[in-house]
């Protein structure tokens, strides 16, 4: 494995996600943001957060794989919120949850940030997720 995640203590405990990552390796993936669309654009969960973070996920997994890589290469999760706020937790957890067996997300996650933003480039979409991953 390329990938090692740790949190030292005096960080934020009971995150869902570790703090650090250290990556070994000679290819650096850079996924650009995936957004809530089928292969052929087609929206998937329109208003819906929990379905479109689902989706997201799939995609990059599709984005990772094509790069001959995986979720555990991932070090880095930048996801992208229209309108945050503290009560969406709950829908953005769930999204994540209803997919991490398939997907083989790593737990706790990969050092992610969650970042609240007034718009996307479309307005039916509701999360962007930019990923960045080390592989041997």
């Amino acid at each position: 494995m390329s990938v090692t995640r740790f949190s030292p203590d005096g960080l934020q405990p009971h995150t869902p996600y570790h703090h650090v990552a250290v990556a070994t390796g000679a290819r650096h993936i850079h996924v650009s943001g995936q957004i809530a669309r089928l292969g052929d654009g087609t929206p998937v969960a329109p208003g819906d957060l929990s379905g479109q973070v689902a989706q997201v996920l799939r995609n990059t997994g599709r984005a990772l794989t094509g790069a001959d890589a995986s979720f555990d290469d991932v070090v880095r999760l930048t996801f992208y919120v229209t309108g945050w706020q503290p009560e969406l937790i709950g829908p953005f957890m769930a999204g994540i949850e209803s997919v991490a067996e398939e997907l083989g997300l790593p737990r706790p996650l990969p050092p992610a940030s969650l970042i609240g933003v007034d718009r996307l480039f479309e307005p039916d979409v509701l999360v962007e997720l930019e990923t960045t991953a080390v592989a041997r």
